[in-house]
């Protein structure tokens, strides 16, 4: 069965039920559409964890490297890197145990979903977390 995201019930409960986001690729210069997505996200009540090797803090809150530095717990993770990258970053957060995994749009890796098809983990790809939370909060 092909990949499809949850259902817009599902996807409201996910928002609604989480608290933290880590946010892999999230860059710490305002006008990248990580940095504004996760600064509405932040405004919004979300805690956000910046995951990027190239910066020290973003959004007030110091950033992690990769997943695996990261030793609290997570509900979202969400993705601004590019589609090849999703299988890897799947894999890093499978051992976070997340609600969710969501990959912006226009970023869908099919490897991605199978890596996490039989956790907990709900996977969203190919959808902006702004745009889902205006719509079902």
């Amino acid at each position: 069965m092909p990949f499809e995201n949850p259902s817009p019930e599902e996807i409201k409960n996910v928002l609604k039920e989480s608290k933290t986001i880590a946010v892999v690729g999230l860059s710490d210069k305002p006008h990248r559409t990580s940095y504004q997505i996760s600064e509405a996200m932040q405004a919004a009540g979300y805690r956000i964890i910046p995951v990027n090797p190239m910066v020290t803090e973003v959004l007030g809150e110091p950033a992690a490297a990769s997943l695996r530095e990261i030793q609290e717990p997570v509900d979202i993770v969400n993705v601004f890197r590019r589609s090849e990258y999703l299988p890897g970053v799947a894999e890093e957060a499978e051992a976070l145990q997340p609600k969710a995994f969501w990959a912006q749009q226009g970023v869908y890796h099919e490897e991605a979903w199978e890596q996490l098809k039989d956790t907990s983990t709900k996977v969203m790809m190919d959808l902006c977390i702004k745009v889902a939370h205006s719509l079902y909060k």
